[in-house]
């Protein structure tokens, strides 16, 4: 696990706009920051700094601060969505539930502040690389089971096609409620079956700007 923010980098993070995640601190905090994978430069001008979803989390004493994604060991401390099919009984506490939360809300300001238009109803940048866990963060988000080992429930998994991935679930009520969410969440999802078992499935990707 990495190190905490430094004093100085905390007083920043603290510092930061309630509601946009807006930073201001010198370049050097900003690019610790960044490199933490805590904020983000935004890519049109003027440039400032925002948290990203983890740093909205570490902000509110959510989660641990995260290890970036190359270096992150599979027993990290850091919030993962459940893309269903871990080992143990899937976490549904009022402790899970918050995390989750937390990260919807601040992934939705990811979206506001990096979509082009700003918009919050359609998938971002790093949605579109990170398909499996944005997908299950919004399924996950909006209170659908994810999958023990052995049960029911939901499970999302990568695919041979670009930008889509496939969500498996084995109650088909539960499937197309599925869908729905993700339709609502900015994905486009259709029902299909596998030619060999016949096994229900949806194919979603996040929809484009028109």
């Amino acid at each position: 696990m990495t190190r905490p923010p430094t004093a100085a980098q905390r007083r920043v993070i603290d510092a930061a706009d309630p509601v946009t995640g807006r930073l201001r601190g010198t370049e050097a905090q900003l690019a610790a920051l960044v490199k933490r994978g805590l904020a983000f430069r935004h890519p049109r001008p003027p440039h400032d700094h925002f948290l990203t979803p983890e740093g909205h989390r570490v902000r509110q004493g959510v989660t641990q601060v995260p290890v970036p994604a190359a270096e992150a060991p599979a027993t990290a401390g850091v919030f993962a969505a459940r893309v269903g099919g871990e080992e143990g009984a899937p976490e549904t506490g009022p402790a899970r539930r918050r995390e989750v939360h937390s990260a919807w809300q601040g992934l939705l300001e990811l979206r506001r502040m990096t979509n082009p238009d700003g918009a919050v109803e359609r998938p971002c940048g790093w949605e579109r690389t990170h398909l499996v866990q944005a997908a299950a963060l919004a399924l996950e988000a909006a209170g659908h089971r994810p999958a023990g080992q052995d049960d029911g429930g939901y499970r999302v998994r990568e695919t041979p096609q670009p930008e889509a991935v496939a969500v498996y679930e084995p109650d088909g009520e539960a499937l197309r409620a599925c869908a729905a969410t993700l339709e609502g969440a900015g994905w486009q999802a259709s029902e299909h079956r596998e030619p060999r078992t016949g096994t229900r499935y949806l194919l979603a990707s996040p929809r484009r700007a028109r």
